[in-house]
């Protein structure tokens, strides 16, 4: 999300991205191509290897050991996560709207950093947490209970060709709040679009049910979709289990708006590392027109422009194989899902660390007051704690493991739809595809 604001808003600090490409512990060169030749071995591997589908989705998974199991699926636990969504909510929001529209509030922090960015991590390891943290949920529960409506029998049945298209233009709007709009971090800014957000949604809950949210809430698919790389899942029979995360991923839910939704997921990461490039700065300084407006259609395009090159690629696909290219950009769509997260981490990974503590420290002083509710205010940021070298590491393997998985998730989906003698020759073109994303990826993040 480019510079962030630190120390009561003195200094700026890239915390997203290593800066530079000298800065990693290999050159990048010798990188670039360790990356490609992943691929390349891991695609003809599995072309030997691999000739049948192994993955099972919904019907894998260990089931969690006695009481562990129970406890992980108890209402009292579902009760307790909402109860703490509405209160860290609650809190923000009276940031936001009592505090001071200051870099110290830590609003901003909160939206962008903790929330956005810590949604990765928390969902990787527990699976789809916003589901139960999601504060709309509760919201229109209560507002059912209040008015003796069942959740789950609405007065409209949500038409399958809505799909994930909600999703993916939620989704849009708030990267486009984060990258491209003026004053983001302003306290008014953010507390009239989460207003309207959060209004349209619960629109949306209370004419289609709670279903809505599970399909529809931007924040809520998008936690969903990276729960898919988490060791938790829920198997066809209803138990929590632990499972391989390529079956979770496999187990992804298809639907109308699924590539749209990933689509987003990385082609704004793109954008965003774009943006922290002398070559945007550049363009945006000779550029005559508004700084929103050619970020605003920067991120369009980028968006788009991967989206676009996922459905040529998955169509082409189809013809190539034989079986056509109807329903293939949606059969493929999950392969995309680790690759959108290992530039999510690799991206925003040293923003969580670093504004992570920034935000809360200001948290302890919501008024700027000089008070210190939770006892952090006397804290300082330990910009020790990861080094430039450690960071760029990371950054290498999230982005190869995520193309790696991406690889593994489309072959064993190619041999379970595509003929035999086509399931290779079929996967040439998504090959190139994570190929080309590959060289991209790391070029915008380790630029100058």
């Amino acid at each position: 999300m480019g510079p962030v604001p630190l120390n009561g808003g003195s200094d700026l600090l890239l915390v997203h991205g290593v800066g530079a490409r000298q800065d990693l512990p290999l050159p990048f060169g010798y990188v670039l191509t360790g990356a490609i030749l992943a691929l390349a071995v891991s695609f003809g591997a599995l072309a030997i290897r691999w000739r049948k589908s192994k993955l099972t989705g919904v019907a894998s998974g260990r089931t969690l050991a006695g009481s562990l199991g129970e406890f992980a699926d108890s209402p009292e636990l579902r009760w307790t996560l909402r109860i703490l969504g509405l209160a860290i909510t609650g809190f923000v929001a009276w940031c936001a709207l009592a505090g001071p529209d200051l870099a110290k509030n830590p609003t901003a922090g909160f939206v962008y950093v903790l929330f956005w960015v810590g949604l990765v991590p928390a969902s990787l390891l527990f699976g789809p947490v916003w589901r139960l943290l999601n504060p709309l949920r509760t919201i229109h529960l209560a507002i059912c209970a209040v008015a003796r409506l069942d959740p789950d029998d609405p007065p409209y049945r949500l038409p399958r060709w809505v799909g994930y298209w909600p999703a993916a233009a939620g989704l849009a709007s708030f990267v486009w709040l984060e990258l491209c709009a003026n004053n983001r971090d302003s306290t008014g800014t953010l507390t009239t679009y989460f207003s309207m957000y959060a209004g349209a949604n619960l629109l949306g809950a209370m004419a289609f049910g709670r279903r809505w949210f599970t399909r529809c809430d931007g924040f809520e698919v998008f936690s969903a979709l990276i729960g898919r790389l988490s060791p938790l899942g829920r198997r066809a029979d209803g138990a929590i289990v632990l499972r391989n995360p390529l079956n979770n991923l496999d187990a992804t839910p298809e639907g109308p708006g699924l590539f749209a939704m990933v689509g987003v997921m990385l082609g704004s990461t793109a954008f965003d590392s774009i943006t922290s490039t002398t070559w945007w700065y550049d363009r945006t300084f000779d550029s005559t027109m508004s700084p929103q407006t050619l970020a605003s259609i920067a991120l369009a395009m980028s968006i788009g422009g991967v989206t676009a090159a996922f459905c040529l690629a998955s169509w082409l696909a189809g013809i190539l194989s034989g079986r056509g290219p109807r329903g293939s950009a949606t059969a493929f769509a999950h392969s995309v899902i680790p690759i959108a997260v290992g530039y999510l981490i690799a991206h925003y990974f040293s923003l969580l660390v670093f504004a992570g503590q920034q935000t809360i420290i200001y948290a302890s002083d919501p008024m700027v007051d000089g008070s210190n509710i939770f006892g952090t205010a006397d804290w300082t940021v330990n910009y020790t704690v990861v080094t430039i070298g450690q960071i760029a590491t990371i950054q290498m393997i999230a982005i190869v493991t995520g193309h790696v998985l991406g690889v593994f998730a489309a072959h064993d989906r190619s041999v379970r739809l595509f003929p035999t003698r086509g399931a290779v020759i079929g996967q040439i073109p998504m090959m190139v595809l994570m190929i080309a994303y590959t060289i991209g990826g790391l070029s915008l993040l380790f630029s100058e």
